[in-house]
C-alpha cells in the first residue's frame, strides 16, 4: 500500500451507485460462525444513487444527504470513507486527506436493492482514486466486506454469481431485460429475517456447471428463479405480499434480496413502463435496464483518462 500525501490539490468526482436485483437467492444452511451459506445472482441496473466527492486537506470526512439524518457510525458512506482512510493511514504511517461527500438518494433504504452497499462501494472506488491510495479491487472489496456482504459485488462492478456469504463472485452475463421494481412503503430488517425460526435454510445448491458458460438466459432464470426470503417477508410484511401479488398479474414477480422491493422482467422498456403506470395509488416504483458492467467503473475510467 502506498503512502498518501498530507495535502494535494482539491479534486472533484461524480460517480453512480447502481441498484442490484437478486434474480435468484437460495439459503443453503447456517454456518458454524452464525452466518448463512447463500447462492445468488446479482443483476446490476442502470439506475441508482449519485455521489459527488470533493477532496479536502483538513482530514475531515463530511457526508451531506438531504433527508437522511443518521449518525456517522450508521452511515455506510461515512464508514467506508473512514475505513479506507484509517486502513491506508495505518499502513503508511500518516493520515489521509478528507472529503466532502454529497449523496443524492434515489434508492429506498431496506429495499433489498443494495442502496447503502452500492453507496459504500462507490465511496471506496472514488476515494481510492482521489486520495491516490492505489489499492486494487480485491483490496477494496476486502475492506468493503468488513461493512457488508453485498459491498464486494459493487466494488468489482459486474453482475455476478455469488456463493458463501456473498463473497465468492463469478462474473456473468445476463440476457438483456428491462425490470419494473416496486417499492412497498415498509423497511424490512435483514437481521430479523436471518434470525427468524421460520426462515428456510436447506435449499438445494445450484452447481456452477448449471450457469452455462456464465451466460444466463431467460430460460435459465425461469428455471432457477425464486427467493428463500420471500415466504417469510410476505408473512411479516403484508405490503410486500400485496405488491408482489399485484405485479404477478403481468409477469413472474418475486422479492429481491432481503428487502421490501419486488420486481418482474419485461422484454422492452415500453412494456415495463406501461405496467408501472397502472400501479396502485401510493405504490412507488421505477423501470431500469439490466446491465453487466457498473456505470461507476465506466465513469471512473473516463475521469482517470482526462486527469
Amino acid at each position: 500500500m502506498s503512502s498518501l500525501p498530507s495535502t494535494q490539490p482539491t479534486q472533484s468526482l461524480r460517480l453512480s451507485a447502481p441498484a442490484k436485483l437478486n434474480l435468484t437467492l437460495r439459503i443453503l444452511g447456517r454456518r458454524a460462525d452464525g452466518y448463512h451459506e447463500l447462492e445468488t445472482v446479482f443483476q446490476l441496473l442502470d439506475f441508482g444513487d449519485q455521489l459527488t466527492f470533493h477532496t479536502r486537506a483538513d482530514n475531515t470526512i463530511a457526508v451531506h444527504c438531504p433527508g437522511l439524518d443518521i449518525p456517522p457510525e450508521q452511515n455506510l458512506v461515512y464508514r467506508a470513507a473512514d475505513l479506507l482512510r484509517h486502513s491506508v493511514g495505518k499502513n503508511a504511517g500518516k493520515e489521509a486527506v478528507g472529503a466532502d461527500i454529497n449523496l443524492q438518494k434515489n434508492l429506498p433504504a431496506g429495499g433489498g436493492i443494495g442502496g447503502g452497499s452500492s453507496d459504500a462501494a462507490t465511496t471506496l472506488l472514488a476515494l481510492n482514486h482521489l486520495w491516490r491510495c492505489n489499492l486494487d479491487l480485491e483490496q477494496l472489496a476486502g475492506l468493503g466486506r468488513q461493512l457488508g456482504a453485498d459491498i464486494p459485488v459493487f466494488v468489482h462492478g459486474h453482475s455476478a454469481w455469488a456463493e458463501g456469504v456473498g463473497e465468492r463472485l463469478t462474473p456473468i452475463a445476463v440476457e438483456p431485460m428491462w425490470y419494473l421494481v416496486l417499492t412497498p412503503d415498509c423497511h424490512v430488517s435483514t437481521g430479523e429475517l436471518f434470525s427468524h425460526p421460520r426462515l428456510t435454510r436447506d435449499s438445494a445448491a445450484i452447481t456452477l456447471a448449471a450457469l452455462r458458460d456464465r451466460r444466463l438466459t431467460k430460460q435459465w432464470l425461469a428455471q432457477y428463479a425464486g427467493n428463500d426470503f420471500q415466504p417469510l417477508v410476505e408473512a411479516l410484511y403484508p405490503e410486500v405480499r400485496n405488491a408482489r401479488a399485484w405485479l404477478a398479474q403481468f409477469g413472474a414477480a418475486q422479492l429481491t434480496g432481503s428487502g421490501a422491493c419486488v420486481f418482474a422482467a419485461f422484454d422492452s422498456e415500453e412494456a415495463a413502463q406501461n405496467v408501472l403506470k397502472k400501479r396502485p395509488e401510493g405504490l412507488e416504483g421505477f423501470v431500469a435496464a439490466g446491465i453487466d458492467q457498473s456505470p461507476a467503473h465506466e465513469q471512473l475510467a473516463k475521469f482517470a483518462a482526462i486527469v
